[in-house]
């Protein structure tokens, strides 16, 4: 499969305004990796400018890890770790300077973390890529997928600019269904919530499905086992999130980032075989997918 042109020319007098400004919000006490996994992930996908929003007690953790492009935001944060609803309107001020929101990877599940979320969620009126804690925080609250957003600017027909990338562990919370039942009607599963909640969906696994509730659907056949690692899935987020912040709509930002995604780790695991490799190498082989993709 060959990258949209969108992706692949730029003019030459481009800045880094051209290619959208990501903001993710993640990272909690002992789960930085996770944020800084996606924050380079998005980085090397293409995004402009990538912003790292974190509690502020682990920033300087963060500041080690991370690539050196990415900025961080220091945010206030609960007495557990994680960040807290008394951040909500620096965040939300903050979402006015940005093109696409990133949330969940790393954040955890306090009750405060995920009010948090789902008042933002509620809010924003641009694109959003929704993980890991983040899919958990709205389990039970789907009807905020289904309310028209502020201002109706976040899509066509008033559409909430919604993808979700749920494991299907995650996916059954989502729909109070056991695993294994997700497992055996994976497609079922997946055009019906699409269907009812108005969002576009990346169920994850082997042969990841994408689809949306406009009847557009695809079947991923790149990747590996490899590939089932941690992290693995916060990197995915962030390519996503650096597809839609170049310009590609909701449905071809995530068929396309899970291609490239597969890809990637088929490179991988070719370096450092599938027993042996990890999340940070699949996001060292996004450039050379790339270049197979162009």
């Amino acid at each position: 499969m060959r990258l949209p042109t969108r992706l692949l020319r730029r003019r030459t007098k481009s800045h880094k305004g051209d290619f959208g400004h990501i903001l993710i919000l993640g990272g909690s006490a002992g789960f930085s990796g996770a944020a800084a996994l996606c924050a380079e992930a998005c980085i090397r996908s293409g995004a402009g400018v990538v912003t790292l929003g974190i509690p502020k007690s682990i920033n300087s953790a963060v500041i080690k890890i991370k690539a050196k492009e990415v900025i961080t935001l220091p945010l206030p944060e609960t007495k557990q770790g994680g960040l807290s609803l008394s951040g909500y309107k620096k965040i939300s001020d903050f979402l006015r300077s940005i093109d696409c929101l990133i949330i969940g990877p790393g954040l955890g599940v306090e009750k405060t973390t995920q009010t948090l979320v789902r008042k933002l969620l509620a809010k924003i009126d641009k694109p959003a890529v929704v993980d890991a804690d983040g899919l958990n925080a709205i389990v039970g609250h789907l009807n905020i997928l289904r309310a028209t957003p502020p201002a109706g600017r976040a899509g066509s027909n008033e559409r909430r600019a919604t993808i979700m990338t749920p494991h299907p562990g995650e996916m059954g919370r989502l729909v109070n269904k056991k695993t294994a039942q997700v497992l055996e009607d994976r497609e079922g599963v997946v055009k019906e919530f699409v269907k009812k909640n108005k969002v576009t969906l990346v169920l994850k696994g082997h042969h990841t499905l994408v689809a949306d509730d406009q009847g557009n659907f695809y079947t991923n056949r790149s990747g590996n086992p490899g590939m089932a690692t941690a992290g693995s899935g916060d990197v995915l987020s962030g390519v996503i999130g650096a597809f839609l912040g170049q310009g590609l709509n909701l449905f071809d930002a995530a068929k396309y980032a899970v291609y490239l995604h597969g890809v990637a780790g088929d490179l991988a695991a070719k370096q450092k075989t599938q027993l042996g490799m990890i999340a940070s190498d699949i996001t060292a082989n996004i450039p050379e997918a790339i270049r197979k993709c162009s």
